[in-house]
């Protein structure tokens, strides 16, 4: 079983429609959202892990594609500039995941790209702009 972290951008006329449902059961695909802004006539925006076969994941995305739904990874779309970061923790506290952790005997930050779910906390909590999150 393979996992891949992706940003769905949906347009506007697609956010009404139950594309996720279709990736459950036609693909045999685990959905884990993890970030979600899908509203009425705008363009929607979905950050999701998908899980299950590799030749399910591709098939998924493929359909994806195949409505217009622009797709990229999420690992791309995520930066944390260690020379801007001053390690004055404001952003410990605000991260669910714990992507944003502190080594308390050194009183350093670090970045765990893997445990990030690009819910954006981070970005308003720095004060000094060490963190990017795009999409």
């Amino acid at each position: 079983m393979q996992k891949k972290r992706i940003v769905l951008t949906f347009p506007s006329s697609l956010v009404d429609q139950p594309i996720t449902y279709h990736l459950v059961k036609d693909y045999n695909l685990m959905i884990n959202i993890l970030s979600a802004k899908v509203t009425p006539r705008e363009e929607g925006k979905l950050v999701i892990e998908v899980s299950g076969k590799k030749k399910f994941i591709d098939e998924g995305i493929q359909y994806l594609s195949n409505l217009g739904v622009n797709i990229q990874p999420l690992a791309k779309d995520i930066t944390w500039h260690k020379e801007k970061c001053t390690h004055c923790t404001a952003c410990i506290t605000i991260c669910p995941s714990g992507a944003l952790a502190l080594d308390r005997k050194e009183m350093l930050i670090s970045f765990i790209k893997d445990r990030c779910i690009a819910c954006e906390l981070c970005i308003p909590a720095c004060p000094y702009e060490a963190i990017n999150i795009q999409f």
